[in-house]
C-alpha cells in the first residue's frame, strides 16, 4: 500500500470524526432559527429540534423543551428523525473505517487485507449516506425559513425567523461527511486498482560469475 492511499484514508478518517462532531453539535443545539424583534430589544428567541430558548440581553438563557411530540410541526419532526439517522450512520461509518486503516495491525494475510479494504469501503459508504441524510433537513429548514421570511402576505411588523448557527454547522457537517466518504472510498478503490507485485529474485552478474568459478574449481578437483 503506497503513501497516497494511506494519506487518503487518514484524511478521510479525520474528516469523518470532525463531521460527526459537527453533526452532534448541530443536532443538540437550540440555534437552528433565531428571532429578534424591535418590540422587545432586550430579548431574542432561539428555536431548536428539542427546545426553544429565550436569551436575555444580560446573557441569561431560559430554555423550555417541547411538551408534546405529536404536536410538533412536520419540519421539526422530520429534522429530528433525519439528524438522528445521520448521527447513527456517521458513527457506524467511522467505526467501520478505523479497523480498515493500514496503521491498525489487527490482522494479517491476503484475506485479512481484503476484509480490511471491504470494511474501509463500507465505512466510506456510510459516511456518504450520513452526509446526504444530514444535508436534507438543514436545507429543508433553510428553504422554509426563506419562504416565510419573504412571504408578502404577512405584515412587515411581524417578526420573522432567520438562520441560526446550527444550520451552518449542519451544512459543514454534511459537506465534511461527503468529503470523508469520498476519501475513504477512493483509498479503498485505489488499493484495489493497484495490484501488489511480488519481487522476483534476480541473479546478478557477480553471483553468476561466482557460480561459474565455483563450478570450474569443482571440475579440477
Amino acid at each position: 500500500m503506497d503513501r497516497g492511499a494511506r494519506a487518503l484514508e487518514l484524511a478521510g478518517t479525520f474528516l469523518s470524526t470532525v463531521a460527526w462532531l459537527c453533526t452532534l453539535a448541530s443536532t443538540v443545539t437550540s440555534q437552528w432559527l433565531t428571532l429578534s424583534t424591535s418590540l422587545l430589544p432586550t430579548e431574542s428567541y432561539e428555536l431548536g429540534l428539542w427546545e426553544t430558548c429565550v436569551v436575555q440581553e444580560l446573557g441569561a438563557t431560559q430554555c423550555r423543551p417541547y411538551s408534546s411530540q405529536l404536536g410538533l410541526p412536520p419540519d421539526i419532526r422530520l429534522a429530528r428523525a433525519l439528524m438522528c439517522t445521520a448521527l447513527g450512520s456517521g458513527l457506524l461509518g467511522l467505526t467501520l473505517a478505523v479497523p480498515g486503516l493500514h496503521l491498525v495491525h489487527s490482522c494479517r494475510g491476503l484475506r485479512a487485507q481484503e476484509a480490511k479494504r471491504a470494511s474501509k469501503l463500507l465505512g466510506g459508504v456510510f459516511c456518504l449516506a450520513a452526509g446526504v441524510v444530514g444535508l436534507v433537513p438543514v436545507c429543508y429548514m433553510a428553504h422554509l425559513t426563506v419562504l416565510r421570511f419573504f412571504d408578502e402576505s404577512m405584515p412587515d411588523v411581524v417578526p420573522r425567523w432567520e438562520f441560526g448557527s446550527a444550520l451552518f454547522c449542519g451544512w459543514a457537517a454534511g459537506i465534511l461527511h461527503l468529503l470523508a466518504g469520498a476519501l475513504l472510498v477512493g483509498s479503498a478503490l485505489f488499493c484495489q486498482g493497484r495490484p501488489r507485485i511480488e519481487p522476483t529474485p534476480l541473479q546478478t552478474p557477480v553471483s553468476r560469475a561466482a557460480h561459474r568459478s565455483s563450478g570450474t574449481k569443482s571440475e579440477y578437483v
